[in-house]
């Protein structure tokens, strides 16, 4: 059903409430969908490299009228789609992305940059009566954007923390790496290549998965076969060990934003999903899974959030079972 709109505020955004996602066990009272925000809303997307914060911002895209806002630092950047892992044409089922591949390799983007255009691109989005989506896994981003004072006055912002045991984790990553290689990981980091200059701190150079094949390309003219193909699988190794540390990283912080910061974080357990993908479950038992631990109970707390369906239940979400959820929602409305 569609929800009628309603001017906001001249500094304010224009935004109305995206389609309503009802659970499967249906029961939501309709009069409570008369009541309005006063702000804006967005949604923000956190987790680790590789836990699947690109996918549920997709899935939560197909059920509400949203659009989704980059926030990695690496895939901001034009070009090396493979290397940073970007999501692809076919992936984003004709949901709008933002900040993805928009700045030229050699700049560097800061958080003050992202800042800025984030803001933009989230008052468009709101404009357009569409739900911004924000998803990516530089978490200094997100924080300087949320502590914004200025966005602080115009959003709420509600936080889905995707999370997965690091050990399933690591194990994902080391063998997505190993996909990534075979999808031309190597040909891509070889266009960043340059003798002479071994600096990977400024713009897309610093992503992982360049400078760890410095080696292998300075020696790749002149060494033996065996000597590249060591220096070769010591970069790929080197490549899976920075991954897997980043991860530990982007978990820390958003630890820190939870525990330090006090920030209101909904907790969507994906391990069982990664698990059984690895025993080697069939993809529609795996995608089954996936629904039903993450995407379902997530987008239930997206409505939650939406339409002020009574107070938020900041807990682990995959403990709370869709038709729980769905008569929490009635109780609230009551």
């Amino acid at each position: 059903m569609m929800m009628t709109t309603r001017l906001m505020q001249p500094l304010m955004c224009k935004q109305k409430l995206p389609l309503l996602h009802i659970p499967s066990s249906g029961g939501i009272d309709l009069q409570i969908l008369q009541r309005r925000p006063e702000k804006g809303k967005v949604v923000v997307v956190l987790g680790a490299t590789g836990a699947g914060k690109s996918r549920l911002s997709i899935d939560l895209a197909t059920r509400f009228t949203a659009e989704v806002v980059n926030s990695d630092k690496m895939q901001v950047y034009q070009g090396m789609d493979i290397v940073t892992n970007k999501i692809t044409e076919e992936e984003r089922n004709h949901v709008p992305h933002h900040l993805l591949g928009v700045i030229e390799p050699t700049k560097n983007f800061t958080a003050t940059n992202f800042c800025s255009m984030a803001s933009r691109t989230i008052n468009s989005i709101s404009g357009r009566g569409n739900l911004p989506v924000i998803a990516g896994g530089s978490n200094s981003f997100i924080e300087a954007l949320v502590d914004d004072c200025r966005f602080k006055t115009m959003y709420d912002v509600m936080f889905l923390w995707v999370d997965v045991a690091m050990p399933v984790l690591h194990a994902f990553v080391s063998e997505r790496v190993d996909r990534m290689v075979e999808q031309g990981m190597i040909e891509e980091a070889r266009k960043m290549f340059d003798p002479k200059n071994a600096d990977y701190s400024r713009g897309l150079r610093k992503a992982i998965g360049v400078g760890e094949f410095h080696r292998y390309f300075r020696a790749e003219p002149t060494a033996n076969a065996d000597t590249r193909a060591r220096l070769l699988g010591e970069a790929i190794d080197a490549v899976k060990i920075n991954t897997c540390q980043l991860a530990c990283r982007q978990l820390e912080k958003i630890q820190r934003l939870r525990n330090v910061k006090g920030w209101k974080l909904h907790r969507v357990d994906a391990t069982e999903v990664f698990r059984r993908r690895a025993s080697g479950v069939a993809g529609d038992d795996a995608e089954e899974l996936w629904e039903n631990l993450v995407a379902e109970p997530s987008a239930t707390i997206v409505t939650r959030f939406l339409h002020d369906f009574g107070p938020l239940i900041y807990a682990d979400v995959t403990s709370i079972r869709p038709a729980v959820m769905g008569r929490a929602m009635v109780a609230a409305t009551h």
